[in-house]
């Protein structure tokens, strides 16, 4: 695999090379509002962030420069070796970003793509960004609701109209069979949920965050309500007074461990073995990052939430998404992997 700092030497001499004259421009309209001039071909794209270089990668792979980070060895098992071998460019947003200016300019971009939050920060940073390289930087709306709207603007605007449109209709019927089946499960049959993220799981997400949607989506009671606003980190003493139903976790090794710990016994969702393991490959299933991963991710959290109303299994439609946003359909090994702590 390159690496960023072999790659950045051998795009900056590219760079310093003459380009041909620029093909036609035209202004497209982004997630913000905001009147942005494009190439009318674009062919090269820099992801400003994770859940980007996911949402570029399941619409156009080929036109991604690289990943915010390496992908590890495991993650890269799932993915074809020609996009796994891309090189690792940093972010520009998010906490501790890593891409510079000079990054960007290394690697050539035809335009900057972010896919996540729409806000007054998030716009700042693409106009200056956009100021300091001339490069063209678009922001898009990654919320669940906004997601299939995303692909239609991304599609027009990278010539991708008709996959866009596929990948559109699949997260359109996702999203519309989830709300119909979680709508028919009575609110007092929803449990109250922990979120537990880092090492200790005492990192977690507010009600609200993006990071939080897909439990909002399936309308459990976050029992971080009223903690923070997007992620915040918390006390062992306040997540045994939330005593929640059902810890839901990233994290495998403290997943492995937690039963064991006498911190976390007296926990109901603990004392009644309702700890579950996000599915985390190539990219979790329920956040870090929230991006399209995600959508595949409401049906696991129904089947693990609601198991009357997500009847049956994951298989097939797991094979079907990731074949269809990841270009690579996971064998049988894979996906027992995957699925093997569903319920």
């Amino acid at each position: 695999m390159l690496t960023r700092r072999r790659f950045v030497e051998a795009a900056l001499a590219a760079a310093a090379m003459p380009r041909p004259a620029s093909a036609q421009r035209r202004v497209i309209v982004d997630s913000a509002g905001r009147r942005v001039e494009v190439p009318s071909q674009i062919r090269r794209v820099f992801a400003a962030g994770g859940p980007a270089s996911i949402f570029v990668y399941t619409l156009a792979p080929d036109a991604l420069l690289g990943w915010t980070r390496a992908p590890t060895e495991e993650e890269r098992r799932w993915l074809p070796a020609k996009y796994a071998e891309l090189p690792a460019l940093g972010r520009l947003t998010g906490r501790g970003n890593t891409a510079n200016v000079e990054v960007v300019l290394a690697a050539r971009p035809d335009v900057i793509l972010d896919f996540g939050m729409i806000g007054d920060t998030y716009v700042s940073l693409a106009e200056r960004v956009q100021e300091q390289t001339k490069v063209p930087y678009v922001l898009l709306d990654g919320s669940l609701g906004a997601t299939a709207r995303a692909y239609t603007l991304a599609g027009d605007m990278l010539g991708l109209a008709e996959p866009a449109a596929q990948l559109a209709r699949y997260v359109e019927r996702t999203l519309a069979d989830v709300d119909r089946r979680v709508a028919s499960v009575p609110k007092q049959r929803r449990p109250s949920v922990y979120y537990a993220r880092g090492p200790k799981g005492l990192e977690t997400a507010a009600p609200g965050s993006i990071n939080a949607e897909s439990l909002d989506r399936l309308g459990v009671r976050n029992v971080a309500a009223g903690s923070g606003r997007g992620l915040t980190t918390v006390s062992i003493e306040q997540v045994l007074a939330w005593d929640p139903d059902v810890i839901l976790t990233l994290e495998p090794a403290f997943h492995a461990s937690v039963r064991r710990d006498p911190a976390w016994r007296s926990v109901r969702a603990v004392r009644d073995g309702r700890v579950h393991l996000v599915p985390l490959m190539p990219f979790p299933w329920v956040d870090f990052p929230p991006s399209v991963n995600r959508v595949i991710g409401l049906r696991w959290l129904g089947h693990t939430l609601y198991a009357d109303a997500f009847p049956g299994g994951l298989r097939d439609e797991t094979r079907t998404f990731y074949q269809l946003f990841y270009h690579r359909a996971p064998d049988e090994r894979q996906l027992d992997s995957l699925l093997g702590v569903s319920p």
